[in-house]
């Protein structure tokens, strides 16, 4: 269910608006006599369930046709700290529950892999406003949770639940595979091809609509192709008018094979429209089939790519930045801003979390062009603020595991720079059409996800601003120091390595870790 109305599952979820072309809806049904292919087959798969071979007809007719579809129930409880009237914490406890669907696929060494929606099987670690359950607040944390499949939301018998376990997760497909310590009934049709669907294809869709009963619903495609790029998610769909219900998140969508005759697995259910249409968005299942083989989580590009900060990106970027009158980006929650220096060198600052109330920044750090000829830069002196100025720390005058996390942030803020400035171009293109104005949005979607996604790096980096930030009494500098080139050694010296540290001579250098 694109997380709108989910009554089914206990997590909201804020819906994507796509404008699809208003179409007729067209059902199938299993009726029908003999395998009529040629009648309603343009391409890979069928326009209608006449198409249906006699042997695909009555493999539907048995009893276990159904049984490889599971109402999957999910719970978990969280952690609520609060302050009491006299000032103590007080931690209250709150359960939430929830139903969705799933269905088995595999059997291997006596154990049953099961594919369903990772919104399905799994809860948010801390509730915010981006990822909400029902009836608990924002700021709680999940202490635990299990994953069972029941007979449906009715089920209170727990004896003869089914355990599950996560094998894997993929958020941004939202895409889990579970597994069963038992042999239970799988997929008795084939995994198909989504690039091959076209428009007027009709689908099956099997789950459990509002976790209540085991129901099939029907539909046709009217959409072929749909990217969700919302919150956590990026991954490619296409849309259905299959009448489908909160609970049926993870349900198997099957279209008939053209070829065979045959059901062919070519989607799973993640999501409807809000405002109540008839449209639903299908993960093309494509991008899936690597997850459910290897049992790993595919390699995905990220959303801010990191390793495509290379020498040219660094070009792009200074040149960017020449004639950029507002240098500013996010970083985490905080603003940050790049200047590039007369030498070539480029300066970021991180501004405090008071900023602009107080206008001096938390973290500079200086980027040199030096390094590897295709690499993007090399890290030089570093200046940590706080509320008596900045303090200098030369390069290589950090710890070794203070080090890594600057470097780190610092390649955040080379990438962030980056997407900020291209954003700043897009949106002097937007006018021209739609394909660039979705290309501007594209690009602002990605920088507010890729700055929310560093919350852990920016919380590490401000444990490190606190630690090194000068204290009452200590030397601070101007940050116009920072630009100001460094001027290059004295022939027979060497730099100091760091605070406190005395100039050594060659031979008595040890080299910084």
């Amino acid at each position: 269910m694109k997380r709108g109305a989910v009554a089914g599952l206990a997590l909201t979820f804020v819906a994507v608006t796509l404008v699809v072309a208003p179409r007729v809806r067209a059902r199938g049904g299993l009726g029908g006599v003999g395998f009529t292919k040629g009648a309603y087959c343009a391409g890979a798969y069928a326009d209608d369930f006449a198409a249906l071979s006699p042997a695909a007809r009555e493999a539907e007719q048995k009893p276990q046709s159904q049984s490889w579809v599971y109402a999957i129930r999910t719970t978990a409880t969280y952690e609520c700290l609060s302050y009491s009237g006299d000032g103590n914490v007080r931690r209250v406890r709150r359960k939430a529950l929830a139903h969705g669907t799933g269905f088995g696929y595999r059997q291997q060494n006596g154990e049953t892999y099961i594919l369903t929606n990772q919104h399905v099987a799994e809860w948010p670690a801390v509730t915010d406003d981006e990822h909400k359950v029902d009836d608990v607040p924002p700021g709680c944390k999940r202490i635990s949770d299990a994953v069972r499949i029941v007979e449906s939301e009715r089920d209170t018998y727990d004896r003869d639940d089914i355990p599950l376990l996560r094998v894997v997760t993929d958020k941004s497909m939202d895409m889990t595979v579970l597994k069963a310590h038992a042999l239970l009934p799988i997929l008795p049709w084939k995994v198909g091809r989504s690039a091959d669907l076209k428009e007027r294809n009709v689908v099956d869709v099997r789950g459990f609509p509002l976790g209540a009963f085991k129901a099939t619903n029907v539909g046709k495609v009217v959409s072929t192709y749909d990217h969700d790029d919302e919150k956590d998610w990026d991954h490619v769909d296409f849309v259905v008018d299959a009448q489908l219900s909160p609970g049926n998140s993870g349900s198997p969508v099957l279209g008939v094979s053209c070829r065979t005759g045959e059901f062919e697995l070519v989607g799973v259910y993640h999501a409807g429209y809000a405002g109540n249409t008839p449209l639903n968005v299908v993960v093309a299942i494509d991008q899936v089939r690597d997850m459910m083989t290897t049992l790993k989580k595919s390699p995905r590009r990220e959303r801010i790519e990191v390793s495509a900060l290379d020498r040219k990106a660094r070009t792009r970027l200074v040149s960017g930045l020449e004639g950029a009158i507002d240098p500013f980006f996010p970083f985490d929650g905080a603003v940050a801003v790049a200047r590039a220096r007369t030498d070539g060198a480029l300066i970021f600052e991180v501004m405090s979390p008071a900023f602009p109330v107080r206008s001096s920044p938390a973290l500079v750090l200086e980027d040199l062009p030096e390094g590897q000829p295709e690499g993007f830069g090399e890290l030089g002196r570093v200046w940590v603020g706080g509320r008596f100025g900045l303090k200098a720390y030369p390069k290589g005058g950090l710890d070794a595991d203070g080090l890594v996390l600057v470097e780190r942030v610092l390649d955040a803020l080379r990438a962030n720079a980056g997407l900020a400035l291209e954003l700043r171009t897009a949106q002097g293109l937007a006018a021209r059409d739609r394909e660039h104005y979705e290309h501007m949005g594209k690009l602002e979607r990605q920088l507010r996800r890729g700055a929310a996604a560093q919350t852990d790096l920016a919380s590490s980096m401000g444990d490190l601003v606190e630690r090194l930030s000068p204290k009452v009494g200590e030397t601070t500098v101007s940050l116009a120091e920072a630009y100001v080139p460094l001027a290059p050694p004295t022939p027979g010296k060497n730099v100091a390595q760091g605070p406190g540290m005395t100039e050594a001579s060659p031979q008595q250098a040890t080299p910084a870790r």
